[in-house]
């Protein structure tokens, strides 16, 4: 997990982020959490592999058509000779 550090923040927005936590039952650290998950991970949001079956039905591709694309090659790569 990642760690973040916020400088320069000002004392009236802490004091606010405090009460927002305390109204909310939580500590000011997972107040913020919350807050910034909610800001970069909104509901709704169309996920990556959604738009990409979307696209694919707009294509007009089948379901077999689909399955071929799960079926990946797990071999391992080898580097490339520049000799």
């Amino acid at each position: 997990m990642a760690m973040l550090t916020v400088r320069n923040l000002p004392d009236e927005v802490h004091r606010a982020l405090r009460v927002r936590a305390t109204l909310r039952g939580r500590g000011t650290e997972a107040e913020v959490r919350a807050i910034l998950a909610e800001a970069a991970l909104p509901e709704g949001r169309a996920a990556l592999g959604t738009q990409l079956i979307a696209v694919g039905r707009h294509a007009g591709l089948m379901d077999e058509e689909f399955a071929g694309f799960a079926q990946r090659d797990t071999a391992p790569t080898r580097p490339i000779d520049l000799d």
